[in-house]
């Protein structure tokens, strides 16, 4: 993390937690926005120039870590100097990966029947997962960050086929 002090909770006005209010995130990154946006640097020097699309840049770095719960996660634990380590450590447990091939089959079962209803009610189900998993992940990241980085490794498969899905979905649409 090659940040100064201010970390992305911090940038936006947050307390540093996994429950956030989002309007709050949207209604403070709004205002940043608005304070640096390059219109207001016109006459500024060049110096003055980059420090604003700095932090323009920075801002709409921490708004969308902080907007997606699971990079919000990851994020928090980074704090802490945990590593999820996603790419590396793909260790899952049985039963999770049992469900996780579960949605897969359906998935593909849907898509070759060109079944949106089923898809979306597949969305709708990982979605209901996604949801205990933070909710757990609240619970745990303070006291157990190992626990943690596990629930963000599953939340990240999660948000992968969920990505599938809605992909599938978009095409059966067009």
């Amino acid at each position: 993390m090659s940040h100064t002090a201010h970390h992305f909770f911090e940038l936006l006005g947050l307390p540093q937690q996994f429950s956030i209010d989002l309007e709050v995130l949207q209604r403070n990154y709004r205002k940043i926005q608005a304070e640096v946006h390059p219109d207001k640097f016109v006459t500024a020097t060049p110096s003055e120039r980059l420090q604003s699309m700095q932090t323009a840049t920075l801002m709409n770095e921490a708004y969308q870590t902080l907007k997606h719960p699971t990079s919000r996660a990851r994020y928090l634990l980074q704090l802490q100097g945990i590593e999820t380590l996603e790419d590396s450590n793909t260790a899952m447990p049985a039963d999770f990966l049992m469900t996780q091939m579960e949605w897969r089959e359906a998935m593909e079962d849907a898509q070759h029947a060109h079944d949106i209803d089923a898809l979306e009610d597949l969305l709708r189900t990982m979605k209901a997962s996604a949801k205990a998993l933070q909710e757990e992940f609240a619970d745990t990241v303070s006291g157990n960050p190992q626990a943690a980085a596990q629930l963000v490794r599953k939340l990240s498969f999660i948000d992968k086929v969920s990505a599938d899905v809605q992909e599938i979905i978009s095409r059966l649409e067009d």
